[in-house]
């Protein structure tokens, strides 16, 4: 038999074997929130539904999901603001057209901008090379012009991605990306012209699949939330992990919902021993520390 096709981006890694070292002030595990802001095409494209999907216009759909722009970003902000969160804030940059105050509150905040698409209605594995490259490079170019912030990151609408996407992160200035979620460290990933990073982002912490596709009560979720977090605390007593937790405002930010995600949020901060950051201040930290060295993170 031939061996299966390989990426080629990492070689495998026991994380049960790699070297030892911290996160600052000596902490062991890393807390970020991944906030997935989002604007869709009305009448068209791709979206996440609570209903069965109906013809187009999908007037259902789409203004539940518009419910978190409106809404339940407002309420999250005000959450994440009352516990003392900085979040990542994962940002269409449709936004910017739509509603833009919503992207001045989070750069207020001091929140990170995180690419992740123009919107959410399309997916750029879908593109040829030339117009992803094209995506990479406009997203990047209209946060910073507009909010005057680098976005470092980047998340693929629907975690899509082509064969070269790696690639063109790398080329068009990304230094790292959340879309493989092979590990709980930091991981240096391979390009054609340079090293990329991947930090570990969530797709069981994640409100999408949890809520959405799993049926999850808002009860069950903070509960999937405090016991990831439990049990990653303890493991991190041998070993630095990062724990990330991907949430949408107009799924979190539904009333029934936001009370429970208090009762999780409120849950974690209580912790001392925890580095409450962002996925750019993780990807700096491993990538201006002595300990970067291929050979362990790869």
């Amino acid at each position: 038999m031939h061996p299966l096709r390989f990426h080629g981006r990492y070689p495998y890694s026991a994380i049960t074997r790699r070297t030892d070292y911290a996160w600052p002030k000596s902490r062991r595990l890393a807390v970020y929130l991944g906030f997935n802001i989002e604007h869709f095409a009305f009448g068209a494209g791709l979206g996440a539904c609570i209903g069965p999907k109906g013809h187009e216009p999908d007037v259902l759909n789409y203004s539940w999901r518009d419910y978190g722009n409106r809404v339940g970003v407002w309420r999250c902000l005000e959450l994440f603001g009352q516990l003392g969160l900085k979040v990542g804030a994962l940002i269409n940059t449709a936004l910017y057209d739509y509603c833009p105050e919503v992207i001045e509150a989070c750069v207020k905040r001091g929140d990170e901008l995180i690419g992740h698409g123009h919107t959410n209605s399309e997916r750029q594995g879908e593109m040829n090379e030339t117009q992803e490259k094209a995506l990479l490079k406009y997203c990047r170019e209209r946060i910073e012009k507009q909010s005057g912030q680098k976005a470092q990151g980047w998340l693929s609408p629907w975690i899509s991605e082509s064969f070269v996407t790696p690639d063109l992160l790398q080329e068009t200035g990304y230094s790292y990306t959340l879309n493989w979620c092979h590990d709980d460290q930091p991981v240096e990933m391979n390009t054609r012209a340079g090293k990329i990073w991947a930090v570990p982002y969530p797709q069981e912490l994640n409100d999408i699949p949890a809520i959405i596709h799993r049926q999850m009560s808002a009860s069950a979720f903070a509960d999937l939330i405090v016991d990831n977090f439990d049990e990653m605390l303890e493991q991190s007593r041998t070993q630095p992990l990062v724990m990330g937790i991907a949430l949408h405002p107009y799924i979190v930010g539904q009333p029934h919902r936001l009370r429970h995600l208090r009762r999780a949020l409120q849950h974690i901060v209580k912790e001392k021993r925890v580095w409450f950051t962002t996925p750019g201040a993780i990807a700096n930290w491993v990538g201006e520390s002595p300990i970067s060295d291929t050979s362990f993170f790869s």
